[in-house]
């Protein structure tokens, strides 16, 4: 029953209410979804997910309700790289016959068609390909078929055959600008209210005492907040960090425009913290502030987010001297550095963005353990930034 998809999508954590479940039918019912799985999956996403956070639990929950439905999409990778780029969009229909089958006729066709095929066809009747009159593959004129790739062209497919839109995605993969906004957008939940008019319109108190008067409409207001976040985030740069450039300056890019924050301090450092802070990040010679200055200068209310591999030979973060930097050596060990910031500010995280289940093994292992031990130390993911939130969000 379709009501089961509704359970399916709850069972996934998706919290769709009553309302917007009677709104997907009321869609369905004057055809908003052109009656096929793809305008479905797009009418489900506008108006059941409310969060761009959720989008992936959504997809993961769509690919495994109908997975029956998309088994096909085993395709190996080069079929997905001819199909995406075809090469030939002509035919003359009097050419072939009008190509009608039955649903069971097709699947059976399409697996047999995957087994036997080796390379790219364009414009033909029999193998998967795009153009032509093959009933599999993409911008053909066949009157049924399975799309395989591509975009609709002529609205004729009974199936598509693993559209990869509904492919399992997961929340521990590396994330964009957008969700990095998204994730910090919890932080707002840390406010004060500001000494001043009451002009805020209280919905909930609004509705409470609404009710306690009989229906009658009695209007609450409530002082203005204001966002009482400081921010510090102090980032890993150059070496071993250079194949994560693009990742972490998405990071930066996604904090430097939020306006979530009361106050936000960017700094850089390589492989680990020592006496100085730089002011950008390519690291230059005199572009830097003493580490001991912002301590002093910042309070120990800011929430701080470091960034990096913290992977290094041990020696950079347990010697006197271990850093690599010609002409600045230091004259305490990084790790001395590192315990002094965390009792200065006590509510920090360290993202990594080193795949999480690599950390024991990976280069610089010894210190990543070391690092996590002083911060608590999340993966660079959805799922990572989203548990390093609440830590920061935590009051103790």
């Amino acid at each position: 029953m379709f009501i089961n998809f509704l359970y399916f999508l709850r069972a996934y954590g998706l919290k769709v209410s009553v309302n917007e479940w009677m709104s997907l039918t009321c869609a369905l019912e004057k055809g908003l979804a052109d009656s096929s799985l793809t305008g479905f999956y797009h009418i489900c996403r506008n108006l059941l997910v409310k969060r761009e956070a959720d989008f992936d639990t959504f997809d993961v929950a769509f690919a495994a309700y109908f997975n029956g439905v998309l088994s096909a999409s085993d395709l190996p990778e080069e079929f997905w790289q001819w199909l995406d780029s075809p090469q030939c969009d002509v035919c003359d229909r009097d050419l072939f016959a009008r190509l009608s089958l039955e649903f069971d006729e097709l699947r059976r066709m399409f697996d047999e068609r995957k087994r036997e095929q080796n390379s790219r066809h364009d414009g033909g009747s029999y193998w998967i390909g795009t153009g032509g009159m093959s009933a599999f593959g993409n911008r053909g004129h066949s009157d049924s078929g399975i799309r395989a790739g591509g975009e609709g062209v002529y609205g004729r497919a009974v199936q598509i055959a693993g559209e990869r839109r509904f492919r399992d995605f997961r929340r521990d993969r590396v994330i964009d600008t957008r969700q990095f906004e998204t994730a910090f957008r919890r932080l707002r939940q840390f406010s004060s209210r500001v000494d001043s008019e009451r002009t805020e319109l209280d919905i909930d108190g609004t509705a409470r005492e609404t009710s306690k008067n009989a229906g009658l409409l009695t209007l609450v207001y409530e002082r203005p907040r204001r966002n009482a976040i400081k921010l510090l985030v102090l980032f890993d740069s150059d070496g071993s960090m250079l194949p994560y450039s693009k990742l972490t300056s998405r990071l930066f890019k996604a904090v430097s425009r939020s306006n979530h924050f009361k106050d936000t301090k960017f700094y850089y450092f390589h492989n680990c913290v020592y006496e100085k802070l730089y002011t950008d990040p390519h690291i230059r010679r005199g572009r830097w502030v003493d580490t001991e200055r912002v301590m002093k200068d910042i309070g120990p209310d800011y929430r701080v987010i470091y960034v990096g591999d913290a992977a290094m030979a041990p020696g950079e973060l347990e010697r006197k001297g271990g850093n690599t930097i010609i002409g600045l050596p230091n004259d305490e060990p990084g790790r001395i550095w590192l315990e002094r910031l965390k009792r200065r500010f006590p509510r920090s995280i360290w993202l990594n963005p080193i795949v999480e289940d690599d950390w024991a093994h990976a280069f610089g292992q010894y210190t990543i353990r070391e690092i996590a031990s002083i911060f608590p130390m999340y993966g660079l993911t959805l799922d990572g930034l989203g548990r390093g939130v609440r830590r920061l969000l935590a009051t103790r």
